[in-house]
């Protein structure tokens, strides 16, 4: 079995909120590429919930996590049809990220 790895290191300030975040994914050739959010979700099949990290530097504009949540509504509605083959719902879904994006004024 082949294994890779995708590693993120963040920079803490002295209250502990993220002033620098780097991502390293080897086989995509990424190495210490700067970033100012990510959001991790991971499945716990024991509890049956998704366990989530959200971390974004305090240099991150308003503006573009507000187009980072959309792009990441409008990805969710992919995901959720290759996942299920389901394409109303993933429509609907994708409907939803577009009213969010009115709605937050980045359209």
């Amino acid at each position: 079995m082949r294994k890779t790895q995708i590693t993120i290191d963040v920079e803490l300030d002295e209250n502990h909120v993220p002033e620098n975040i780097t991502w390293n994914a080897q086989d995509g050739g990424i190495d210490k590429q700067d970033t100012k959010a990510t959001m991790i979700s991971v499945w716990d099949e024991k509890t049956r919930e998704a366990l989530r990290i959200d971390l974004w530097t305090k240099e991150m504009p308003v503006d573009q996590m507000k187009m980072f949540i959309h792009q990441i509504l409008i990805s969710l509605g992919s995901t959720y049809q290759r996942a299920t083959g389901e394409e109303d719902v993933a429509q609907w879904m994708e409907e939803i990220a577009e009213e969010f994006a009115v709605k937050s004024a980045i359209k």
